[in-house]
């Protein structure tokens, strides 16, 4: 019989703690009234100073903040371009894979879902590649699949990482979380990054939005985080789904939480966040239990700026021009251009069924065009291998 992921994952978490651990201590209704609680005199201290916690995000993030946008969005700027400059880094996904054997209902992926299944061939994605590298001169691609590791596992990842390398200089994937000596492998076959949404920290509510499948495992998810650190993996993203809980405040908050115990524990890791408001998914109904207007969203980005001058903060094409134009001065360091977000979008499979409705539908080339028109320097190649100073994992 194969083995069980999760066990063993339980099995050394005797051993070693992990986020999961920590996030047992940290009240969701508690946090929920702290940020309803926060006051003007917070939110003004918390402007004050250079270095933030996590209670000053709080005060930054709640509605008592909402007076001092236009102070926050100087701030951020400032931040930003103190650390990144005025550029943007670009980088588009390509799915290689539709295959899930989860049911997490917001979806258009989901196993219940009647829709054709694409698992592309090696050759498919090579295709894909090549089509890509046509529309810009893209460096930075992200892989995604659906989370089928019986069809589209470790093997087919490294495969399609492995022709990858002939194309592009850094490798990201957003897939089903793995066990740390598997991320270890990829990286040796030159992953250079990994993405991963926890979704929601709500802990019970979870379980309703996936009720089966390796994704209904709270710990395990949350969890891979860690892994990614011990595995040396040089990039992790994180993310929290804006419209799973209603309050989405405290759900970021829990995101913070998170970045800075993974900053603590894997210090040679470089971090990105990102806040995806929920589209509707084609043959789904499901609807969000909260709404996040364009209001909050900047304050959401400028907050997260504010409390961490490093960070990555990536908009997707989720987000319609208007709103990545006028956020790509105020804090966002990291965009993607012209995407498609079926297997096979860019070539194979033009017309198949999309994970969800892409809003910027501009082409690369006139991203690149407006980013320059707004004062900002596209960087389409942003990290190599041979830029690190250190060699090896991170230290245990």
């Amino acid at each position: 019989m194969p083995s069980n992921p999760v066990a063993k994952d339980n099995k050394n978490k005797s051993i070693i703690n992990m986020f999961s651990d920590e996030l047992k201590n940290i009240s969701w209704e508690e946090t929920t009234e702290r940020i309803a609680q926060m006051t003007d005199m917070d939110v003004r201290r918390a402007l004050a100073k250079s270095h933030c916690d996590v209670n000053d995000f709080m005060a930054l993030l709640s509605p008592a903040a909402e007076p001092y946008l236009e102070t926050m969005a100087r701030l951020s700027r400032k931040y930003t371009e103190e650390r990144f400059g005025r550029t943007m880094s670009m980088f588009i996904p390509l799915y290689i894979t539709n295959s899930c054997s989860n049911s997490c209902v917001y979806c258009g992926f989901h196993r219940e879902n009647p829709m054709a299944r694409t698992i592309l061939t090696p050759e498919q994605i090579e295709d894909e590649y090549r089509a890509i590298k046509q529309l810009a001169p893209f460096e930075n691609i992200l892989l995604v699949t659906g989370e089928n590791p019986a069809k589209a596992g470790v093997p087919y990842l490294a495969k399609a990482i492995d022709i990858a390398k002939r194309y592009f200089s850094n490798i990201k994937i957003e897939v089903m979380p793995l066990k740390a000596e598997e991320y270890k492998e990829l990286t040796q076959h030159g992953l250079n990054g990994v993405i991963c949404f926890q979704e929601t920290y709500h802990r019970e509510n979870y379980q309703l939005y996936h009720p089966r499948g390796m994704k209904s495992k709270f710990e395990w998810r949350c969890d891979g985080f860690d892994r990614m650190g011990q595995a040396g993996v040089h990039s992790i993203g994180m993310g929290v789904l804006i419209g799973l809980e209603k309050e989405w405040r405290t759900d970021v908050t829990m995101m913070a939480y998170h970045l800075r115990y993974l900053q603590k524990h894997y210090w040679r890791t470089k971090y990105s966040v990102n806040f995806p408001r929920m589209r509707p998914a084609q043959n789904e109904g499901f609807q969000p239990n909260c709404f996040m207007n364009d209001r909050q969203l900047a304050q959401v980005t400028f907050a997260m700026r504010i409390f961490d001058h490093d960070v990555d903060i990536s908009y997707s094409t989720r987000e319609p021009d208007f709103i990545r134009n006028n956020m790509c001065t105020l804090g966002v360091t990291t965009m993607s251009a012209q995407s498609k977000v079926n297997p096979g979008g860019y070539h194979t499979y033009p017309q198949a069924l999309e994970q969800f409705t892409v809003s910027d539908e501009r082409t690369a080339a006139e991203i690149n065009s407006r980013l320059k028109e707004l004062g900002r320097e596209p960087v389409w190649k942003d990290w190599d291998a041979s830029f690190d100073l250190f060699k090896g994992g991170n230290p245990q």
